[in-house]
């Protein structure tokens, strides 16, 4: 239903409403009216009536008083006289000549109250229930008396009219008369006026429309521009000169369509600029070679791309929107691990780890894991990014291996000048020995003793020199560290470099390769003696720290670092040595990362520079720590 026929309909009832109001008030005050006017005539022709009877009864009492008339023979003129007076001929004329008169009673008030014995008329409507009492109020207040009454079902006016005559004692007449004109008039009345209020009612419906059609018509030109403008008609602008509500309406129309078309627009632009950001983003992650899987926080696949296809094996389709089982159970509480770090506000975890392929395989994977947020900052999902390590390992182990003999290259120098002086002294004896004939047990505990101190090195040496297995074990890192020193002792006395340690008194457990640590602690000690080429001192501490860690700290007196340099330090292949490669250093971290710990360097350029290799630290050993076949404990 159009606005224009509800405006209508509502101004028809409003209208009617108002029409029904003035009827029924009019109704009302029409049938107060007609009924006093009517009771006010009524009261004058019940005075009127009941004066014409007081007349005619005096009258009929002098006739009857004074004989006139009995001359008449038959005494007819007499009676004639008598008939002409009585008040019975009134009281007939009157109902005859007024149909609404009903009956007229004349009686004195005390013979009412007792024998009902009438004066004249009739009383065919009798009201004993209440007539007593209006009888003696009019008798006593000497007024008359109107009111509506009900008798026998009839509804009807009764008026009361006292007479006092002269030298006789006071009567009533009550007099009965119809309400029906009273009723005709006011239905009448009713009827005049519901036949105007029809008429009226069309003109105000007719005129409503057309009203409302008026009204309506700016509306309907403005609701068909908005129409044009949800079509996407942003150019289209309304014409209006009205300074009303409508035409602020018409106006805002406008401001908003010019809004609308430019941010619509920029829309346009944005949505073309970000389709390109989006295709050229999912060709890059699916180009990528690392391998992108994403999951809810309950770990449901929700995309990958295809380098994980390739890597896992698994296809997107079957694996969409299910729980992915690639974990070992090794490392089955990874994710929560990791999800907590996260919800802790890491930007990203980034682990090494072990993941089962489609066929069963396990693979060495380094894993990236991202939060995902939302508006408000919650986190939605996880994007994790994988690369196979398998080659990369190898590589390492292959470079390790070379760092190693390399290194095992640089000792040999070291340990030729250590062997060569026990030898020279087992040669001098013997040739004494040859030359005298006899054995001296003294030159004998002096050459074996040197024999043992050659074993030993070469013990250390060929520990560094050939491949070993890597197998973690539990090992107090202080006996580790020993050793160490053992081994770069004589070259460190060559360069007149002095070793100054200081151990905790108490062991300091760690799961660890051994031979892996040897090698990062000889890398470490050797830069710090080539980093004092005249000479000075070297600290090594080896204490507890919290959070069960142990601080390995190697404190040297060379030249420092620069800030330039040491943000490059474990680049492969930065250098600043003649012969070096770059790769000691960066061996050695992965190596220590490799074991859950942190290598650090701070360095200040002409004081020195302090290295840090953090590790944690086992509380309760697994196994018993090897007792060290060499090396010092302060």
């Amino acid at each position: 239903m159009s606005i224009k026929s509800k405006l209508s309909i509502v101004m028809s009832l409003f209208a009617i409403a108002i029409l029904t109001v003035n009827i029924i008030l009019s109704f009302l005050s029409v049938r107060e009216n007609l009924r006093r006017d009517s009771e006010a005539n009524m009261m004058l022709i019940a005075k009127q009536i009941a004066l014409a009877v007081e007349q005619s009864r005096s009258v009929n009492d002098y006739v009857r008083r004074s004989n006139i008339g009995r001359e008449d023979q038959n005494g007819s003129f007499f009676a004639g006289m008598l008939d002409m007076t009585s008040p019975e001929r009134i009281v007939r004329e009157s109902l005859g000549a007024n149909q609404d008169l009903l009956e007229i009673t004349g009686f004195f008030p005390d013979e009412f109250r007792d024998r009902h014995s009438l004066l004249f008329g009739s009383y065919e409507y009798m009201n004993d229930s209440d007539i007593f009492e209006a009888v003696l109020e009019v008798s006593e207040k000497g007024t008359s008396l109107l009111r509506d009454s009900y008798i026998d079902g009839q509804r009807v006016l009764e008026s009361f009219i006292p007479i006092q005559p002269n030298n006789q004692p006071p009567y009533v007449i009550r007099i009965i008369s119809s309400y029906e004109p009273i009723s005709a008039a006011v239905t009448k009345q009713v009827i005049n006026e519901i036949f105007i209020s029809i008429i009226l009612l069309q003109i105000v419906v007719f005129a409503s429309y057309i009203i409302a059609g008026e009204l309506i018509r700016p509306i309907q030109v403005i609701l068909k521009k908005v129409n044009q403008l949800s079509s996407g008609d942003f150019k289209m602008r309304i014409a209006f000169g009205r300074k009303d509500e409508l035409g602020v309406l018409a106006r805002q129309i406008n401001m908003m369509a010019d809004n609308l078309g430019h941010y619509t627009e920029e829309l346009k632009l944005k949505n073309e600029e970000n389709q390109v950001i989006k295709e050229r983003l999912e060709s890059i992650i699916n180009q990528m070679a690392d391998a992108i899987h994403v999951t809810d926080l309950n770990g449901r696949i929700l995309e990958v791309n295809k380098a994980f296809e390739k890597l896992y094996g698994w296809e997107s389709s079957e694996i969409a929107g299910t729980e992915l089982d690639f974990v070992p159970d090794s490392c089955k509480e990874e994710r929560a691990a990791w999800l907590k770090q996260l919800e802790e506000g890491r930007p990203y975890v980034l682990v090494e780890t072990t993941r089962i392929c489609k066929d069963g395989r396990l693979i060495n994977v380094s894993v990236s894991v991202s939060p995902i947020l939302d508006e408000e900052g919650e986190i939605v999902s996880i994007i994790s990014i994988s690369r196979d390590m398998t080659e990369h390992n190898k590589m390492e182990e292959l470079l390790r291996r070379a760092e190693k003999l390399r290194t095992v290259g640089q000792l040999a120098a070291g340990v030729a000048h250590e062997i060569r002086n026990p030898l020279t002294t087992l040669r001098g004896f013997l040739q004494l020995q040859q030359r005298t004939g006899n054995v001296n047990e003294t030159h004998t505990d002096i050459m074996l003793s040197e024999l043992e101190r050659i074993n030993m090195i070469v013990s250390e040496f060929l520990i560094l020199a050939k491949p070993q297995a890597v197998q973690f074990e539990t090992r107090d890192v202080r006996y580790t560290v020993g050793d160490v020193i053992s081994l770069l002792d004589s070259e460190a006395h060559l360069h007149n470099i002095e070793f100054e340690h200081h151990f905790s008194s108490s062991p300091l457990l760690v799961h660890c390769e051994e031979n892996q640590l040897k090698q990062v602690f000889i890398n470490v000690l050797k830069n710090a003696m080539e980093a004092m080429p005249g000479g000075g001192k070297i600290i090594l501490q080896v204490s507890e720290e919290g959070d069960h860690k142990v601080a390995i700290r190697v404190i040297d007196q060379g030249e420092g670092i620069s800030e330039e340099r040491l943000e490059k330090l474990g680049e492969p292949f930065y250098t600043s040595k003649e012969k070096g490669t770059g790769l000691g250093l960066m061996v050695s971290q992965r190596i220590i990362e490799g074991h859950k710990g942190m290598f650090e360097i701070d360095s200040e350029l002409g004081k020195g520079t302090i290295v840090t290799i953090t590790l944690p630290q086992i509380t309760e050993a697994h196994e018993e720590a090897a007792t060290p076949t060499t090396g010092e404990i302060a």
